[in-house]
């Protein structure tokens, strides 16, 4: 057995990025020869209250708690047959500890989420942007033996700094992700959304579409991810994200929604919220940006917008042709299957660590 660690920003189960990458191969992983240990940053604590308003003293703590446990795993590091480290080794200050692990390590590959070179932070912890620094990210890119991407902008950004790149998308589990959905026209439709606090602002990109929307047509408009999100007008419930409830909130919807702005952002950005839709067997419209076009086949296995009359023209296409959703949302489970599932991608992951740690 080879002894890996993980080195990761946040606690296992919690964030997008890790839970529907990496951590869903660490079983099969396991299977297969190595024996890895998971290193968050963040305690759950601590991953508890980071985005919440206030509570700096805490968050100061937590951080200050993360940097004390990076330093106590140097011996770890050393010890082990390599490191896998994702994003960063710490999220604030200088780029010394990525030194370090790497020096330390006897390899090392690096998983890169998002666009990170932007320094995005979240509104309640602004003043963080000006504790960080791209030159951690650009190194680990650099002194990485592998590095895993999501998107193709991504990963040419990537391999301007490093030869051995592999663009692994996002990916589903299709054993838990069950579809269930009969695409009948016999109740009320629900058009859903699944986000985060740091993305519930695109939905809002559609105010005056649903608004349209409900005059015609009477549906609710499902928000998972945030407890407070209003549009007048609009039926809307909203549902906390919770790992537990995850998987039956998503089988509650008949309709997948997924814009997203055009930016440099979204060019790190794998699709991964059409993913979850179309694993769940629905059609799903998503603004045709980024690489959106990768993950959905246009008129296929779900419906591309353009522009505010796109939006409009297809999700009101999907709430009178119930036909129509049956045709993408199994075209899209198929799809899924096929290039987006844990099946089609778990031996990528394991020939990467099998060449990087042999």
């Amino acid at each position: 057995m080879k002894n890996i660690l993980i080195i990761c920003t946040y606690p296992f189960d919690t964030v997008p990025g890790q839970r529907l990458k990496y951590e869903q191969y660490l079983g099969y992983l396991s299977e297969n020869g190595y024996q890895i240990e998971v290193i968050p940053f963040f305690d759950i604590r601590t991953y508890k209250i980071l985005y919440s308003k206030n509570k700096n003293i805490q968050k100061i703590f937590g951080t200050l708690k993360g940097f004390i446990r990076r330093f106590l795993d140097i011996y770890k590091v050393y010890k082990s047959d390599g490191i896998f480290i994702t994003l960063s080794v710490a999220p604030l200050g200088p780029s010394f500890l990525e030194w370090l692990y790497v020096k330390l390590a006897k390899k090392t590959i690096y998983d890169i989420d998002d666009m990170i070179f932007e320094l995005r932070t979240a509104p309640n912890n602004r003043f963080s942007k000006f504790l960080k620094s791209r030159k951690r990210f650009y190194f680990l890119l650099e002194k990485a033996d592998h590095c895993i991407t999501c998107t193709p902008e991504l990963d040419n950004i990537a391999k301007r700094y490093n030869q051995n790149t592999t663009d692994i998308s996002s990916t589903i589990n299709t054993k838990t992700y069950i579809p269930i959905n009969k695409y009948e026209n016999k109740k009320d439709l629900i058009i859903g959304w699944t986000g985060s606090h740091s993305t519930v602002s695109y939905l809002h990109l559609l105010d005056g579409v649903l608004k349209e929307l409900s005059k015609k047509y009477k549906f609710k408009l499902l928000v998972m991810g945030t407890n407070n999100f209003q549009i007048s007008g609009v039926d809307i419930e909203c549902v906390n994200w919770n790992t537990n409830i995850e998987i039956s909130t998503l089988q509650r919807m008949d309709i997948g929604l997924y814009p997203l702005p055009n930016d440099e952002w979204v060019k790190g950005k794998s699709g991964l919220k059409a993913l979850q839709y179309m694993a769940m067997g629905l059609p799903v419209v998503a603004s045709n940006v980024g690489c959106n076009d990768r993950v959905i086949e246009n008129n296929v296995s779900g419906l591309l917008a353009n522009n505010m009359k796109d939006w409009y023209k297809s999700i009101s296409k999907l709430i009178e042709k119930n036909a129509l959703r049956k045709f993408l949302g199994q075209n899209a489970r198929l799809r899924v299957e096929k290039y987006f599932s844990i099946e089609a991608n778990k031996n990528t992951y394991l020939s990467i660590f099998n060449s990087t740690f042999k």
